[in-house]
């Protein structure tokens, strides 16, 4: 069982205890992220001219906004991963068919071959049969 992380972080300028699972360096991505964030609104006028609950429900849906655009380019991802993993399946399955057509049509080069060649032997025997029978005449 992973074991339990606490860790001071930095967020607005406030020093908070994050607990969790995760590693530490994790925690402080976490808290980096979202630093990153009140810092990218901050540097926005009408942002700064909002009140402080305002401002927190602002950063708030822009986070989820990031997590739900996150989340659908994930679920694109998983579905052209599945996508191509199913076009290389069928490839799979008709480079397989291809190669059992070929060594089926191999073999049947093969026999029409020995096939060939036993009637040019019985051709040779027979004019000879034939030139052996003229000779006779």
């Amino acid at each position: 069982m992973a074991v339990k992380t606490d860790t001071e972080v930095i967020i607005g300028g406030r020093v908070l205890t994050l607990s969790g699972y995760e590693s530490e360096e994790y925690l402080q991505k976490v808290a980096s992220y979202i630093n990153n964030k009140l810092a990218e609104y901050n540097r926005v006028e009408s942002f700064r001219r909002q009140p402080a609950d305002i401002q927190n429900i602002l950063v708030e849906l822009n986070i989820a906004d990031d997590y739900f655009k996150a989340k659908k380019q994930i679920e694109e991802m998983e579905e052209e991963a599945a996508s191509k993993e199913k076009e290389l399946y069928d490839l799979k399955h008709e480079l397989i068919a291809s190669q059992i057509k070929l060594d089926n049509t191999e073999k049947s080069l093969r026999t029409l071959q020995q096939d060939q060649q036993e009637s040019s032997r019985q051709i040779v025997r027979l004019e000879t049969e034939i030139r052996g029978m003229k000779d006779k005449k």
